[in-house]
């Protein structure tokens, strides 16, 4: 057999999805899951996405602009003046889910060996963008003990070099729930002037900020535009994984022109992704007072609950779904396996995320997990209870 790559080789494993095979076994022993390991919520999507859909009279099936269709760029430029970030609809390029905009940006704005400085623990999927852009992650570590802060300047700018080419975050923060202020963006636009770097913001879940707390852009910045990348999804906005869009966006135009020639190169987004979140865009304030309402009593349940079990540590989340939490084991990653492997409470288990895949420095999140609390809060009391039980019972367990 010829051989595999080397980028194939050294491309990792979603530390979301690896223990699937496990928890595949297990579903056909009759153990119940809480899934709590993936950012699926359970939250239904609205009507008037699959309604947008019905209602198009499409006889021909065509591929689209390369940037997305005219109409949903337009319409997604109303959108973001809701949020105070005004962009003309030829600086968005419509992606096939945050995903490749993450891939696209990566390939457009770095070269090979370019470093990019990204705070850990972060979307683990960062690591294969990278990986395949071949970039180098340096990561900076944000600490659970002040709730997984934006570390001091100071400690960016010891980790830029002359291969330093961008700093990435993610607001608010998959994995750790954390909430830019509008300072540290600040801070971040700083560097990226004084260094002459990209700025690239993940912010796919601005509509989840929680307590009165306010959603900072990177697009609200002045005097940076040469150097901001956005990116977003409607995956979790409207509980539309599975629609496949997403966005990349720059007032940038030159950085714009080079991505849409990797655009045009995958021809075009998904049409009727495109056409359901194009319908969506009409829902009103309503709608996602709800669903924060909603999330934001799930984060409040588990964030308390886990707080109250012995050994365990859990900051409050400003933002998105997810929590880091400090479990007093001695390996996340066999913690998480044993719970689907060999724990059963009332032939139920919890399937949580080992937080080691969340950071690229070796041997770090080892004590950590992240959990998504994306299911019903009724779920969510019987998935902390089988993990207190497990706890107990955990044979390596370190109190």
């Amino acid at each position: 057999m010829p051989h595999l790559s080397k980028k194939s080789i050294e491309m990792p494993a979603s530390p979301i999805r690896k223990l699937v095979p496990y928890a595949e076994v297990a579903k056909k022993r009759g153990i119940k899951i809480y899934h709590l390991n993936i950012g699926q919520p359970d939250i239904p999507t609205p009507p008037i996405f699959f309604e947008g859909i019905k209602k198009a009279n499409i006889e021909i099936l065509e591929y689209t602009h390369s940037a997305g269709t005219e109409s949903y760029r337009k319409k997604l430029t109303e959108y973001y003046q809701k949020y105070n970030i005004n962009v003309d609809y030829s600086d968005i390029i419509i992606t096939v889910g945050g995903s490749e905009a993450i891939e696209i940006a990566m390939m457009t704005c770095f070269n090979t060996g370019d470093e990019i400085i990204i705070p850990e623990p972060f979307y683990a999927n960062y690591l294969g963008f990278s990986r395949a852009a071949d970039v180098v992650i340096k990561p900076i570590k944000s600490i659970i003990d002040n709730g997984f802060a934006l570390p001091p300047v100071n400690e960016f700018e010891k980790l830029i070099s002359s291969k330093t080419k961008g700093i990435m975050i993610c607001n608010p923060s998959n994995p750790t729930g954390y909430l830019y202020t509008k300072e540290e963006l600040e801070d971040l636009k700083k560097l990226a002037l004084k260094y002459n770097l990209f700025l690239l913001s993940d912010e796919v879940y601005r509509e989840f900020c929680y307590d009165g707390k306010p959603y900072h852009s990177v697009m609200h910045l002045k005097e940076a535009d040469e150097h901001i990348v956005m990116l977003d999804s409607v995956s979790k906005r409207y509980s539309a994984c599975g629609a496949r869009i997403g966005a990349l966006v720059s007032k940038n135009k030159i950085l714009m022109a080079a991505a849409m020639k990797f655009a045009q190169a995958r021809l075009s987004p998904p049409t009727f992704g495109q056409i359901g979140a194009e319908a969506a865009l009409s829902l009103d304030k309503k709608y996602f007072d709800e669903v924060v309402k909603e999330y934001s009593e799930r984060r409040n349940f588990v964030i308390n609950e886990l707080n109250k079990i012995p050994g365990v540590k859990c900051p409050m989340p400003g933002g998105a779904f997810y929590c880091i939490a400090e479990l007093p084991i001695d390996d996340s990653d066999k913690f998480c396996q044993w719970l689907l492997e060999k724990f059963s409470y009332n032939n139920q288990t919890v399937m949580l995320a080992p937080a080691t895949g969340f950071y690229s420095t070796p041997h770090t999140g080892k004590k950590e997990v992240r959990i998504a609390y994306v299911i019903k809060k009724d779920n969510l009391e019987k998935a902390i209870e089988c993990l207190k039980m497990a706890l107990q019972e955990y044979p390596e367990r370190t109190i």
